[in-house]
């Protein structure tokens, strides 16, 4: 005797949930296709169980009446079924709610597919002279393009022709001032874009919603912030012999991160001048010789805790360096402190206050900052940079 595979629920299925399925098709029940199998039948059984929690949870459940599927990326969060005095469905109300684990693994495949369309950039000639030893680190971090600020709430004026001249200034001024280093480390540090586009492409922060001050619309958002980082690679590799780029993830670009990472890997896939870090995790590090460059945006971890889970998570990094530096961002204000065998340099912003910060009462200087490390000695230049610099020569 064969009981009939639901086909539906066979579309959730993983390949062995599959195999039970096609089993107790054939054998008649679980008892009997478990014994075929060479399996315990409560294996089996809690096999089927997931695979029904699962289908549920995009509201298919024949045995309790639910049969309408949401759509990918979303998942059940509620149903209300109406029956009529024969206690037959009359009718359905289905509640729905963004799966976030879903809906990133739909974005990452979108991003990877998208920059498989976009134009490579050709090799082009390198500097002729560079110091081999030294690798200039120009960080930005929480530079929130496309953001809102009026200079009558928080001192100073920021929006999107405002950060992108600001900003692309501010490199090509570090980029003058700093060495000949053969590296150029891009240090992007996070929270680059001020929304993330995640949220029906709505101006509110990802994981709690709340209204952010924008700019013009989501698209002229990411345009700018294109434009602005292709402006800074090229301004690099016209320095450097080699240009590391570091897109992290901050709390208000997460999945952001994800689709620039993507992009400009596929548009420096053809200059092997440029390195774009990949991580799927927020902790990212680079070696220089004896000098360890560790990363985080610092919305996921206290400056005190880096040292000891950089050292649990790049052990190896870690015992080959004597000099070791973390750098973050997040806060939007200047703290430097040891702790533990490794200095947490938090780095400030170059972008105004909007209305939320000086609401707040937040105050910090507005700076950006290139660090060059020796491959021996660690740390041995630093310059910085303000937007009044600018501002005066504007």
């Amino acid at each position: 005797m064969t009981m009939a595979i639901d086909q539906t629920l066979l579309s959730y299925s993983t390949a062995r949930q599959r195999e039970y399925l096609e089993a107790i098709e054939t054998h008649g029940s679980e008892r009997k296709a478990a014994e075929a199998m060479g399996v315990a039948r409560g294996t089996l059984s809690n096999a089927i169980a997931a695979l029904k929690a699962k289908s549920a949870k995009m509201g298919y459940a024949p045995d309790c009446d639910m049969t309408h599927i949401v759509p990918d990326g979303f998942r059940v969060r509620g149903v209300s079924t109406y029956y009529d005095d024969e206690g037959k469905p009359r009718g359905q109300w289905v509640k729905s709610v963004e799966d976030r684990d879903r809906m990133e693994v739909i974005m990452r495949e979108a991003f990877a597919a998208m920059a498989e369309t976009l134009p490579r950039v050709h090799a082009a000639p390198g500097p002729v002279k560079v110091d081999e030893s030294l690798c200039n680190l120009y960080t930005f971090t929480d530079s929130h393009v496309g953001a809102l600020a009026w200079h009558r709430e928080g001192g100073h004026d920021w929006d999107l022709k405002i950060a992108e001249q600001t900003l692309v200034a501010a490199f090509a001024h570090m980029v003058q001032a700093a060495p000949s280093a053969k590296v150029g480390f891009i240090n992007q540090l996070g929270d680059f874009l001020h929304s993330d586009g995640s949220n029906g492409l709505m101006p509110v922060t990802p994981m709690h919603g709340h209204i952010l001050d924008q700019d013009g619309r989501y698209a002229k958002v990411v345009a700018t912030a294109i434009r602005v980082l292709r402006r800074i690679v090229d301004f690099a590799l016209e320095k450097h012999e080699q240009v590391v780029v570091l897109l992290a993830e901050g709390n208000h670009d997460i999945s952001s991160s994800i689709w620039l990472r993507a992009m400009f890997s596929a548009l420096y896939e053809n200059e092997p001048r440029v390195t774009v870090i990949q991580s799927e995790l927020p902790y990212y590090v680079y070696q220089h010789g004896k000098t360890m460059l560790a990363f985080h945006h610092g919305h996921l971890r206290k400056n005190q805790d880096l040292p000891l889970l950089f050292a649990a998570q790049f052990p190896k990094v870690w015992g080959e360096t004597t000099k070791r530096v973390c750098h973050v961002g997040h806060r939007h204000h200047t703290e430097e402190k040891e702790h533990s065998g490794m200095t947490v340099v938090q780095h400030p912003t170059l972008a105004a206050r909007d209305a939320y910060a000086a609401r707040g009462g937040w105050f910090a200087e507005r700076s950006a900052t290139v660090i060059s490390y020796h491959t021996e000695y660690g740390q041995v230049a630093r310059n910085t940079v303000c937007p009044e610099m600018f501002e005066e020569a504007a």
